[in-house]
């Protein structure tokens, strides 16, 4: 016979009311059952609060790959504003190359095309790039491209300022030459006399005259044609009153007949510096001035140099 558990149920004065016999094995049985259901009801649990924690950290997840994306979708924004601003850089430079080809063509500059040119042989520039794709496609290509001609700029616009470097400096020369080349009337009056053989007013005879003549006033003032050290200042035979001013390059203006001498031999002077008055001084036939232009040694035509 199955062994059994009795339970006696005692009232307050302590008389039995009941009596339970319970077989051992539904008590084991219950036993095993309520700890099979604690440990269920554990597992329920830890299975709830691991989905809780799952779902916080899908969530979490969610929300960092959708901050990811709108970073990546602003990079791929500003791939294609930085494409776009590339594109216009190189549009710039060939503006800037133009514009230098102009400059050497007023300037009467050689030309500097061919492997110096500003984009190689041909001075073409590279296709532009095309930043119009989608923000969800992939931008590598765009990426890899830009590189490539972000390091093409950069090695064009060294270039160019090399370039524009040496037509400074040869703009510089030629504003000196310029600067030290006779262009202006050395004094206001009238042509009394041109360059070139002439019958002399004091022999009669043809000889060759190395100037021009210009009278006006005793006084009047003498002005430097171009910018230069003055070299001479004294008498100087029949000329009298000499003035010479060397303008380097091989030029020299030598002006004679001169009642007064305001500059000093070493002195610098600029176009339009009064250096002199005008007289009749040496052998002359009233107040003039004998205006002389030299290159290299040799006299020539200062009309020729009076653009004024």
């Amino acid at each position: 016979m199955a062994k059994k558990i009795s339970f006696i149920i005692l009232s307050n004065s302590g008389t039995t009311i009941k009596q339970i016999a319970v077989p051992v094995v539904l008590i084991a049985a219950l036993a095993i059952g309520c700890i099979l259901g604690a440990v269920f009801f554990g597992i329920a649990i830890h299975d709830y609060q691991t989905l809780r924690k799952s779902v916080a950290d899908n969530r979490l997840m969610a929300r960092t790959i959708q901050e990811q994306q709108d970073e990546i979708g602003q990079q791929r924004l500003q791939v294609q504003a930085f494409a776009h601003e590339i594109n216009a850089l190189k549009d710039h430079l060939v503006e800037l190359g133009r514009f230098e080809e102009k400059i050497r063509i007023i300037a009467n500059l050689d030309s500097d095309k061919g492997e110096n040119s500003l984009f190689g042989v041909g001075g073409a520039a590279p296709d532009d790039l095309d930043p119009r794709l989608e923000i969800s496609q992939r931008h590598e290509g765009l990426m890899r491209e830009m590189h490539r001609q972000v390091d093409d700029l950069t090695a064009v616009s060294r270039g160019q300022e090399n370039r524009f470097g040496s037509l400074l400096d040869k703009l510089e020369g030629q504003r000196n030459l310029l600067a030290s080349t006779p262009a202006i009337r050395p004094t206001g009056g009238w042509l009394t006399s041109r360059f070139g053989y002439r019958t002399s007013p004091f022999t009669g005879r043809k000889e060759f005259h190395k100037g021009i003549d210009i009278a006006n006033r005793k006084g009047t003032d003498i002005l430097a044609t171009a910018d230069g050290i003055v070299s001479f200042t004294g008498k100087k035979g029949a000329m009298g009153n000499v003035l010479v001013i060397d303008h380097g390059h091989g030029l020299l203006t030598r002006y004679a007949h001169l009642s007064e001498m305001l500059k000093k031999r070493g002195e610098a002077v600029k176009r339009g510096d009064v250096v002199a008055r005008m007289g009749s001084s040496g052998r002359s036939t009233g107040p003039h001035l004998h205006y002389e232009v030299h290159l290299n040694g040799v006299p020539v035509n200062p009309s020729q140099y009076i653009l004024n």
